[in-house]
């Protein structure tokens, strides 16, 4: 099983890489920075319309096996920042990903926070989409009910050509913002490696 997945991740990597091609974005979105605050309207821990989606949506995979069944898959480790808190894990689906849409209700990739003896606790989505593939179809940067993607230029930390996402955290509240990238509660430490 454990072999399937990994040659399964592996194909679809492949895959993700010869869709993207090799060319350079057209557009400009919220350009990806550490120190990215957020606007105010993203700001505090009140729960709009897309977190509600959001919440809908992974309600189910507080267990992350019954995300892993419906083929999300821990993929680049534990994504910390050295002064910004962390990204945390990200089970990605990688036909989602590399479908070229973005659907509230179906996120590419759902986000847990390591929390000891192997668990993980479910603190919220992302939303991603590659840059070539949405560029090629539309004529303005990706929003999702009303919240602009922001966009990681490639080269970047996970080897990806340059892709448009979106983070929500609808499980854990992030003192600097529902919609930035980083969450400045969240912390690797307790991730295990496996």
């Amino acid at each position: 099983m454990h072999a399937h997945r990994l040659i399964t991740s592996t194909v679809l990597m492949l895959g993700l890489f010869t869709v993207s091609g090799t060319g350079q974005p057209r557009l400009l979105a919220q350009a990806h920075t550490h120190s990215d605050q957020g606007t105010s309207e993203q700001k505090g821990g009140g729960t709009n319309a897309l977190v509600a989606v959001v919440r809908q949506a992974t309600e189910r995979f507080k267990d992350a096996a019954a995300a892993e069944n419906e083929g999300y898959f821990l993929q680049f480790g534990c994504v910390s920042g050295s002064d910004y808190g962390a990204m945390g894990l990200h089970y990605v689906n990688f036909p989602l990903v590399i479908d070229g849409e973005l659907d509230p209700a179906k996120p590419e990739i759902v986000i847990y926070e390591p929390i000891g003896n192997g668990k993980v606790k479910l603190v919220g989505a992302d939303y991603i989409v590659l840059a070539d593939a949405w560029n090629a179809t539309h004529s303005g940067p990706p929003e999702l009910m009303g919240q602009l993607l922001h966009l990681f230029e490639s080269p970047n930390r996970f080897g990806l050509p340059a892709f448009y996402t979106l983070h929500v955290w609808a499980w854990k509240d992030n003192p600097t913002g529902t919609f930035v990238n980083w969450h400045t509660n969240i912390s690797c430490d307790a991730f295990s490696g496996k």
